[in-house]
């Protein structure tokens, strides 16, 4: 019996072939008792007490016998696997090994180029991604929790300021009803209805609002020019309905109902920034009868405009970021999928810099604008606007508008002689008769003013604008970017304005003020 007590078990072998790792286990070893004939069939009186010690020990299961088997071959391949990284650890992952020597620059690309992903600013694309290919919602909270860890200090060690919330502020806006039943919020700055000299509607870019207008241009500035500016909310930006189903059609028509509805008898001109172009381009199309002329500044073009030529398309995607082209790339072809990236940015409650949340690069001037606090102050307020009723539709709209057909080219706004009817029969009338041709396109000027350094709307579009439609004057800003002329500067308003209605003659003058400066002299006279 104590041969058989001696021995050693499986588990010892198993056991044997590994070091000790300190692991302990508590289960007894497997008894092997062997009873005699003689012992089995005397009574319990005359059983000895070694063959009583062992019938007392309770025998172990198959089970417990195969989860320590699967417990000593866990410790095994515990042991395997620390040794193989122990392995790859000091032969190819030091700093002067073979592999970490050839891969180092590879890999440093290939992550610059795919930081877009991960950057803690943009999330989109790696939730989007990650809906694409099915990875799990586990994963993408993970990856949150990572950057908030890395984002806890700056460069300088220090903490980062406490990120901003947005505001909802209490509706103020002045509203009108259009013809379909929505409701239109408008702002009014400048001289009123009865003394304007020229009026002004600006529809504004994506992310903005009513509120942007001509940002820090001063009133005493519109009142020296006469002038009645007017801005708008898109449908389902700030406290504006949203539209069913709009495009650029229904744009330019709820432009033209606007004016009508604030009192603009005459004709009216457009200004727009950046991708509120598109709004104006609309509006010289469809409404071209009601519009005095267009100022657009760095104005956004379809970037697959099919007139574009190669050469040209090439200039303008090289100056944008890949996470840009990529969210172009989805509002062409998958817009649905925009709304998880909206939500993670700039419907997400938080307020950041326009950079970040747009994918912009800027250049010099521009970043030392969207440093000064009277930029920071419009941008959140702005913003806070443009998102208030929290629907990221409206934005998905817009992003596919710009990238999409707009339902005519730009070539088409080309002044052109056109004829009735074709053939040489026509054409000979033509050559004695001009009631029977006529000029199409849009008649009025059009002023371009484009920043050099500009690259959030690079000076290839504006180039493209030229050429398609030569009539146009384009007005090139060397060391501008694409806020830095247009946003909080008293003398580029100032020559703007100048540039496009002449000198300064002030407001109109009204009969009732006509005669009460006369009743003013005759008064004077008497006294």
């Amino acid at each position: 019996m104590a041969e058989v007590r001696g021995s050693n078990t499986w588990r010892d072998e198993l056991a044997s072939l590994v070091e000790d790792t300190g692991v302990r286990y508590v289960v007894d070893p497997i008894m092997v008792s062997t009873p005699s004939y003689e012992a089995a069939t005397i009574g319990t009186d005359y059983v000895s007490d070694e063959l009583r010690s062992e019938k007392s020990e309770p025998v172990e299961s198959l089970k417990d016998q195969v989860k320590g088997f699967a417990m000593a071959w866990g410790e095994i391949l515990m042991e395997l696997g620390r040794g193989c990284r122990d392995i790859v650890q000091q032969s190819f992952l030091t700093e002067d090994s073979y592999v970490v020597r050839k891969l180092q620059k590879p890999c440093a690309r290939a992550v610059a180029k795919l930081r877009y992903i991960a950057d803690p600013f943009d999330y989109g694309g790696f939730l989007i991604l990650g809906h694409e290919y099915g990875l799990s919602r586990m994963r993408l909270s993970q990856s949150d929790t990572v950057m908030n860890a890395m984002n806890v200090n700056n460069k300088d060690g220090s903490l980062v300021p406490p990120v901003k919330k947005v505001r909802i502020h209490l509706p103020n806006a002045t509203r009108i009803l259009l013809p379909d039943g929505r409701h239109m919020a408008y702002l009014e700055q400048g001289v009123p209805v009865d003394r304007a000299r020229f009026s002004i509607i600006s529809p504004h870019s994506f992310l903005s609002s009513r509120l942007a207008g001509i940002p820090g241009i001063k009133m005493s500035l519109l009142e020296e020019f006469g002038i009645r500016l007017v801005t708008y909310d898109l449908p389902g930006f700030g406290e504006s309905d949203p539209h069913p189903s709009r495009n650029l059609n229904s744009s330019a028509f709820d432009m033209l109902h606007l004016a009508d509805a604030v009192g603009v008898s005459d004709k009216f001109w457009v200004l727009a920034h950046s991708g509120g172009g598109m709004h104006a381009w609309a509006a010289l199309k469809y409404i071209p009868d009601k519009v005095a002329g267009a100022a657009l500044f760095a104005p956004m073009m379809n970037p697959y405009e099919p007139g574009i030529t190669k050469e040209e398309m090439t200039r303008t995607w090289e100056n944008w970021l890949p996470r840009r082209k990529f969210m172009y790339f989805l509002a062409r072809r998958f817009p649905s999928l925009l709304s998880s990236f909206y939500h993670r940015s700039f419907l997400s409650g938080k307020l950041d810099r326009i950079d970040r949340w747009l994918s912009f690069s800027l250049g010099k001037k521009d970043e030392i604008l969207i440093e000064e606090p009277k930029f920071e102050e419009l941008w959140d307020r702005n913003m806070e606007e443009s998102i208030r009723q929290g629907n990221e539709k409206p934005f998905i709209e817009e992003a596919r508008m710009q990238v999409s057909d707009w339902g005519f080219r730009l070539s088409e706004l080309q002044v052109q002689r056109r004829c009735q009817g074709r053939g040489i029969l026509p054409w000979l009338r033509s050559m004695y008769s001009q009631a029977e041709c006529e000029q199409t396109g849009f008649l009025g000027p059009i002023h371009v003013w484009q920043g050099m350094d500009d690259r959030v709307v690079p000076p290839s579009m504006a180039d493209y604008i030229a050429r398609v439609l030569p009539e146009t004057i384009v007005h090139k800003l060397p060391n501008e970017g694409h806020f830095s002329y247009f946003l909080f500067c008293d003398e580029c308003h100032r020559q703007i304005l100048s540039t496009i209605f002449g000198t300064p003659q002030g407001p109109v003058i009204n009969n009732d003020e006509i005669e009460q400066t006369t009743s003013e002299e005759n008064e004077q006279e008497n006294s």
